[in-house]
């Protein structure tokens, strides 16, 4: 827990205590003045165009001068004065935080769902003057989701709206231009608004929360590491709601335009590592799939993606249905298709949207990674699941980003393991689930 004060405090003052969950006292530290906090705050918010600033100040009035929120965290500021503050979890009763101020921020480390109450005293009087429990119920929430994911957003949407119904607020949801056009008429209870294209509606939140990946052990943004729950239910804890999955409404009931039974597929990704590594895996699976009697269509956005040495195009037997549509477009291809088969990326996660049996390629993900399938591919017999692994963390800048192994023979072995018969195998047992005929 930070206190931030324009005062010049001594962190050393025995007056001036954090006291933890276990009720062991930790030191403040010296704090910064109140401008420069907010300097920083507008810095480091200016850095991603496509995040809503929190205000600056808090939205609610507390008396006495004190504002108070729940954006980005609880937030106090106290103006020059004599006060005692005090944070508490109201679920456990641990008091996070509690400390005499001479004027300033308390501003809470952690970032996530918490139901936090708020404490103010005026120093030397028993009752607190402000005592506020986080309350939801009608009161305006921005929920804030990363702009240019396709999967991240198709697994986290589901527990906004059980954020918004637990709750009963007034809910702005943010995120990109295409995932708000498709989902806004899916979901009317909540307010869509696509950044950076659109002005937020909710201008003075009473609570913001930031869903995203936190890498690096972060505990402040997220209660428990993603890696260890898995890409879409790490979000469900930031949001405090119950973390089974349900895949979100997309609008399905498209023309069928093509007549012969077909599966769509999708080679690409945005890193190598994504990508199925085995040579002849995409040629041998779609020569197969065309022996059951099927067309295969290719609906990548790119027809060819890669960097430097490294360029990947679409597998040789596909037909090409890949281009700059809209996802609307590709969802009425695969809400037809029989199955799809793709990797652990955004087009797989909008065929868990429609429905679909999904027959999806990972190594680099353990299978925990990503919704329930009976038809996820994965070989263990090499190594496997460095996404997941707590003790790296992915670069999204090195396309090529391989941990253990990179510029070695063994780079990329976690699908190169994965052979042909083994997703042929997947697709045989697929087509006698579902009962398809040749």
């Amino acid at each position: 827990m930070e206190n931030q004060s324009n005062q010049n405090l001594n962190p050393q003052d025995p007056q001036l205590k954090v006291v933890n969950s276990e009720g062991i006292s930790a030191q403040v530290s010296a704090a910064a003045p109140f401008v420069a906090v907010n300097a920083a705050q507008n810095e480091n918010q200016n850095q991603n165009p496509f995040r809503v600033d929190i205000p600056q100040m808090p939205t609610q009035d507390g008396g006495n001068g004190v504002l108070y929120d729940f954006n980005d965290g609880a937030r106090v500021f106290c103006p020059q004065g004599k006060w005692y503050v005090q944070l508490e979890d109201s679920e456990s009763g641990n008091i996070l935080f509690s400390a005499p101020t001479e004027g300033g921020w308390v501003l809470s480390t952690k970032k996530y769902y918490v139901p936090f109450t708020v404490r103010v005293w005026k120093q030397g009087e028993q009752k607190p003057f402000l005592e506020h429990s986080l309350n939801l119920k009608g009161k305006h929430v921005q929920i804030q989701m990363p702009v240019g994911t396709i999967g991240d957003i198709v697994g986290w949407l589901p527990y906004a709206e059980k954020f918004q119904q637990k709750h009963g607020c007034i809910t702005e949801l943010t995120l990109g231009k295409e995932m708000s056009e498709l989902f806004a008429s899916q979901y009317p209870a909540i307010k869509f608004t696509a950044v950076p294209q659109e002005k937020p509606v909710i201008t003075k939140p009473y609570a913001t929360y930031k869903l995203g990946l936190f890498f690096r052990g972060d505990v402040n943004n997220q209660p428990i590491d993603f890696r260890k729950l898995g890409l879409h239910r790490g979000v469900a804890y930031i949001l405090g709601v119950d973390p089974k999955e349900e895949p979100p409404r997309v609008k399905l009931g498209n023309e069928r335009k093509i007549k012969e039974k077909y599966v769509c597929i999708a080679s690409k990704a945005s890193s190598q590592s994504k990508m199925w590594n085995n040579g002849f895996g995409w040629v041998e699976a779609i020569k197969y799939l065309k022996t059951q009697g099927y067309r295969v269509l290719c609906i990548d956005r790119d027809n060819v993606s890669g960097m430097n040495f490294t360029w990947n195009q679409i597998p040789y037997g596909a037909e090409d249905f890949t281009g700059n549509i809209s996802l609307q477009e590709r969802i009425a291809l695969m809400e037809h298709a029989d199955f799809f088969i793709g990797l652990s990326s955004g087009l797989s996660w909008l065929a868990w949207c429609c429905k679909k049996p999904v027959i999806m390629i990972s190594g680099f993900t353990l299978p925990i990674c990503e919704f329930d399938n009976p038809y996820r591919v994965f070989n263990s017999h090499g190594c496997n699941g460095c996404w997941d692994d707590v003790n790296e963390n992915f670069d999204h800048k090195d396309f090529f980003w391989c941990p253990k192994h990179k510029g070695t023979d063994r780079q990329f072995e976690c699908t190169r393991l994965i052979t042909p018969k083994q997703v042929i195998g997947h697709i045989d047992r697929l087509i006698k689930d579902y009962n398809y005929k040749k």
